[in-house]
């Protein structure tokens, strides 16, 4: 600064440099560009630097004549085409000389009082033949205090003009509008365009500009040789109004404006983007909630569908023990004694009648049950890795052990389940052995048919007694008695041979059942713990990313804050 600072105003720029220096670090740490952060270190380190006043507007409007007439002295060279085709940063010297400074800008030092305490920029025009040139302008005016924009009377506020004033305003300047060359209007028509420009500035720039009317050219030649011309120039205005502005104050409390609005812009932006950064990645968030819920439906519907495909298989041994009780029924009664004696006939029968092919339908139900497994399971990693794939994409090399490739891990190795749920089953199938059992049924329907009391022959003979000696009263009773006891033995054989079916079967049932649950509980515990292997690479990434971009967004929300705080002080100083 150029002048001696109150406490007061050494609070605020200390606390300024405090602010746009945390704001330094903050921009290195997130995707602003390096225009920002440039732009940002020139606003620092330009608070040690004179006042910095731009000069911008379109070529042929006036701005080297109006510098000229601002400074009293013929420094800029005056056209009809452009003729200011670098960016001039005119300063105080004790002689006119002009030198080359950094980044293409020359420096043109002049001997006049007003750049003792500011510097003045010459711009290129905003519509300049060489675009380069435009650019420069455009990279300058970060670096500004105040910008006086220059238009023409005879074509005010045109649509280039219009551009370029929505982008200073986008850095938070102060901007004063000159409307140049009034000289070529009525003054009837002076007015009128005034408020045209006024207008049309109120749309854009959501607030009242400050604009003046000035003929920059009868402005120089009053100072030079014509004073007649200085009331109809309208110029004193405007000096009045930056003698005024630009007072000790004035100069410092735009100095301060100009890096926290450039502060602010950025905030601003990167505000902008880490929420959508937030927003992106809440969309991942819930994506992976989305997959959570899946797999929860998916582990509910597999245990609903494993209950029904159990219940097939109950349904086999239900049909089982009823062929039993059928077979029982039939078979263990007076009427087939004769077929009762001979235990390889029973045997047979059972095994065909019974037993059947009950054996061959469960492992058919077990097979099938195991591709059910296999195809619901890839089905499912399927839905999952295509869900995922286009958004794990985007940050591939990012993610700490992301493969970089479609996983396959949940290529199912059928074999496995076929080992682990098959041999199981097998072994509870196999604990019922249908050639054990008819055996055994045919030993006791043999020595139930003995404990009749009736061989074979004595079996027909007994029936032949009832049949053909009804007169017999000694044949009656003998055959009645035997029968009689037949017909004790033999229900209780029938309904222990039920029971003991029953309760084989009840084994078997419970044997397999548990058998089929334990190993389908544990491989859906397999299942769900290789798909969220897979996916927890992207969720811890998701995870950490919202943290990290979290804490970013309060750092900047602090930061605005600030700065806005900032921009209050220094305009009630």
């Amino acid at each position: 600064m150029e002048f001696t600072l109150t406490q007061p105003q050494q609070d605020v720029l200390r606390n300024t440099r405090n602010i746009l220096s945390h704001l330094r670090d903050t921009l290195a740490q997130s995707r602003a560009t390096d225009d920002e952060r440039t732009a940002l270190a020139d606003s620092i380190r330009q608070l040690d630097e004179l006042f910095l006043l731009v000069i911008a507007g379109e070529f042929n409007s006036g701005k080297s004549t109006f510098i000229n007439a601002l400074i009293g002295v013929d420094l800029q060279e005056e056209g009809a085409t452009p003729t200011t085709s670098q960016i001039h940063l005119l300063t105080y010297g004790d002689a006119t000389a002009q030198r080359p400074g950094e980044h293409g800008i020359w420096i043109q030092a002049a001997p006049v009082e007003l750049l003792k305490t500011i510097n003045i920029v010459d711009t290129p025009g905003t519509n300049a033949i060489v675009r380069e040139h435009e650019t420069l302008t455009a990279e300058f005016i970060p670096r500004s205090d105040l910008v006086l924009f220059i238009t023409s009377a005879d074509r005010p506020f045109s649509e280039s003009e219009r551009a370029f004033l929505k982008e200073i305003r986008t850095w938070g300047k102060k901007i004063v509008l000159v409307v140049n060359k009034i000289d070529i209007l009525e003054s009837e028509d002076i007015e009128e365009v005034l408020e045209f420009v006024q207008k049309a500035a109120i749309r854009m720039l959501d607030e009242t500009p400050v604009i003046f009317g000035v003929s920059a050219r009868q402005a120089k030649r009053a100072k030079a040789d014509a004073p007649e011309l200085w009331p109809v120039s309208r110029f004193e205005a405007l000096e009045t109004y930056i003698r005024e502005t630009l007072d000790d104050v004035g100069r410092f409390r735009l100095k301060l404006l100009n890096p926290l609005g450039v502060g602010k812009r950025l905030v601003l932006r990167q505000l902008d983007a880490t929420q959508a950064d937030l927003d992106e990645l809440q969309v991942d968030a819930t994506l992976i909630d989305d997959i959570e819920r899946q797999m929860s439906i998916y582990h509910n519907d597999m245990q609903r569908n494993f209950q029904a495909r159990i219940g097939e298989i109950d349904s086999l041994l239900y049909q089982m023990e009823k062929r039993g009780n059928d077979f029982f029924d039939d078979m263990i009664r007076i009427g087939r004694i004769t077929d009762l004696v001979r235990k390889e006939k029973i045997q047979l029968e059972f095994e065909q009648r019974v037993v059947a092919d009950t054996p061959d339908q469960i492992n058919k139900r077990i097979s099938e049950l195991i591709d059910w497994i296999v195809e619901q399971e890839l089905r499912q990693w399927t839905a999952v890795a295509d869900h995922l794939q286009t958004r794990r994409a985007q940050y591939a090399e990012r993610i700490i052990g992301h493969s970089g490739a479609r996983d396959n891990a949940l290529a199912y190795d059928r074999q496995r389940l076929i080992d682990s749920i098959g041999m199981a089953t097998r072994d509870a199938v196999d604990s019922y052995d249908p050639h054990a059992e008819a055996l055994r049924l045919a030993d006791s329907a043999r020595e139930a048919v003995a404990a009749t009391g009736l061989g074979v022959a004595g079996a027909a003979a007994g029936v032949a007694i009832l049949a053909f000696t009804a007169l017999d009263v000694t044949g009656i009773l003998a055959g009645t008695a035997a029968l009689t006891f037949g017909l004790l033995v033999l229900p209780a054989r029938r309904r222990r041979a039920k029971q003991d079916l029953a309760q084989k079967l009840a084994e078997l049932r419970d044997t397999l059942v548990t058998s089929l649950t334990t190993q389908f509980d544990r491989e859906m515990r397999r299942s769900v713990q290789r798909i969220e292997d897979s996916i927890a690479p992207y969720s811890r990434f998701v995870r950490a990313e919202q943290e990290k971009v979290g804490r970013r967004l309060e750092s900047l929300e602090e930061l605005e804050a600030h700065l806005i705080g900032l921009e209050n002080q220094v305009k009630a100083l």
